[in-house]
């Protein structure tokens, strides 16, 4: 089972992506509308999972004494 410190890296890594994800997709919006598409359909996966992270921490944060 992960520590709390690790989800909480995890947590921050799948933000910076979706972030840049996100960015990247705004960009290509114009250009290649297929490729902003796919772009922001896995910013979508990463989202749903960073909340997962997010109550998995925020559990773990209650469970601490």
């Amino acid at each position: 089972m992960p520590s709390l410190a690790q989800l909480n890296g995890s947590l921050h890594i799948h933000n910076f992506y979706i972030a840049k994800l996100k960015a990247k997709q705004e960009q290509l919006f114009d250009s290649d509308p297929d490729l902003a598409l796919l772009l922001d359909n896995v910013a979508e996966i990463l989202s749903e999972h960073a909340v997962a992270l997010a109550d998995d921490v925020a559990d773990r944060e209650d469970d601490e004494p």
